[in-house]
């Protein structure tokens, strides 16, 4: 009798057990939201077996899980593998950025030559160092000369001083292939038409300084 007493007593008590675990289990099913297919505490943590396995509800299939926040932590191995492993967002390649500095012909060169001036290298100093400050994609040197002199002679000016800039910065370790040098003659003035009128008086040349000038550009990224 006392053997048949304690064998009901342990039925009573996973009885009791199985039933409040049933009870607690439909409590947490109560306040499921209705896009989970897992069954979610008060919480909202996933309820997990004694084996660490997630409780399904009767909604549950693998393309719901795939939209259920704890479906990669639940079923990982029955999801497809972008689900759970979504490829890394490539990182965006930034866009080269061009500084363009114009500086006068005559603060490089003495009037109507194409030799560098110590003023003149002392400003190229300092595009030197501008470029060292970025990953530097090409430096591009642009020479203008005034209106004065014929265009043969203007255009092969242009092109000497160009052809000058490059030689200076290439002595201050700038790679050659990355500098690229254009002669414009006096195709593109600054000053506008009728500014400057007149012949090459002392007044005019100083009025027609802007368009005696040598335009660097340097690409790159920072």
């Amino acid at each position: 009798m006392k053997r048949i007493a304690r064998t009901s007593s342990i039925v009573a008590a996973l009885a009791a057990a199985a039933f409040g675990f049933g009870a607690s289990l439909a409590q947490a099913q109560t306040s499921i939201p209705l896009d989970r297919v897992y069954v979610i505490d008060a919480s909202g943590e996933v309820v997990m077996s004694g084996a660490g396995l997630c409780w399904r509800t009767g909604f549950w299939t693998p393309a719901a899980a795939a939209n259920d926040p704890a479906g990669c932590k639940c079923d990982k191995d029955l999801l497809p593998k972008e689900v759970c492993e979504p490829p890394m967002a490539k990182a965006a390649t930034p866009k080269p950025s061009g500084d363009k500095v114009t500086v006068a012909a005559d603060a490089l060169f003495d009037f109507n030559k194409a030799t560098l001036r110590p003023a003149g290298k002392a400003k190229l100093d300092e595009v030197a160092a501008m470029a060292q400050q970025i990953k530097l994609e090409v430096i591009i040197a642009v020479g203008h000369t005034d209106r004065f002199g014929s265009d043969a002679y203007n255009q092969k000016l242009s092109e000497r001083r160009a052809a000058s800039v490059k030689t200076y910065l290439v002595s201050k370790g700038i790679e050659a292939n990355r500098v690229y040098t254009e002669g414009k003659g006096e195709k593109q003035p600054v000053t506008q038409p009728g500014q400057c009128p007149g012949g090459p008086t002392k007044k005019v040349i100083a009025c027609l300084q802007p368009d005696r000038r040598v335009d660097i550009e340097l690409i790159g990224t920072k």
